[in-house]
């Protein structure tokens, strides 16, 4: 979904909906504003604003904040790096799953006797929302201020822990997608529906690419530094990845 927010370009003349639908997270900016997204999402973006009395140029600019890029942009030190997946990823996932969990439990409530609605996609989502806080808080105390201060004899340990982690976090994102049929909405799904499974790709994506990013590009040169042994760029030996 990523790249569908590179390419999707901010109109005021859009209709609400479809905003909702190619943005993941505008949700929550509509629900804030009392802007209605679903029943109401076939007005444009400028109409919503008017009768609601809102200043559409300042909702376009918060909307602005959710577009991202999978550009991936080099940094001089794997201190850039950290501070970037802290940006990137950490902030994003604490703030994507609290709407996404909202979502999943308005269509659960709404949607409960359509053939297709994910029973218990709200309960696994606040399972991987605990699991996840509780996972980027030890990398955020424990292990990046360990790396951030250049690493010792010891980080292959916790770095392993994270990698031990990162496997279960893939296996919560199958279950995500086996619930969900891949995150593909039934053809008469509303837009709240669409809206969320438009997020979950997003977090799905966000995830592969933040793990990503600290198994392969930031744990190897900590790995290789501690052990001695040659690390590539798919793991190292001395981790058992």
């Amino acid at each position: 979904m990523n790249a569908g927010n590179q390419e999707f370009k901010l109109d005021a003349a859009e209709a609400i909906g479809q905003i909702a639908v190619a943005l993941p997270g505008a949700t929550g900016i509509f629900r804030r504003l009392k802007l209605d997204y679903c029943c109401g999402g076939q007005i444009s973006l400028q109409q919503a604003a008017a009768d609601k009395g809102l200043d559409v140029q300042t909702i376009l600019a918060e909307l602005a904040t959710l577009q991202r890029s999978d550009a991936t942009p080099q940094f001089a030190s794997a201190a850039e790096l950290i501070d970037h997946i802290l940006l990137r990823f950490h902030e994003v996932h604490r703030a994507q799953l609290p709407e996404l969990i909202a979502m999943a439990k308005r269509v659960e409530a709404v949607h409960r006797d359509h053939p297709e609605t994910p029973a218990g996609l709200a309960a696994l989502l606040v399972e991987i929302e605990g699991e996840l806080l509780e996972h980027m808080q030890k990398e955020e105390q424990v292990l990046f201020p360990m790396l951030k201060s250049g690493g010792n004899p010891f980080v292959v340990h916790p770095i392993g822990m994270m990698r031990s982690e990162h496997v279960e976090h893939g296996a919560n994102l199958d279950k995500l997608a086996a619930l969900t049929h891949d995150m593909t909405p039934p053809a008469d799904a509303c837009t709240t529906w669409r809206a969320l499974y438009a997020g979950l790709r997003q977090l799905a994506d966000d995830l592969v690419s933040h793990i990503h990013l600290e198994n392969n590009v930031l744990f190897p040169q900590f790995e290789a530094a501690a052990t001695g042994l040659g690390c590539g760029p798919g793991g190292c030996a001395c981790s058992g990845a």
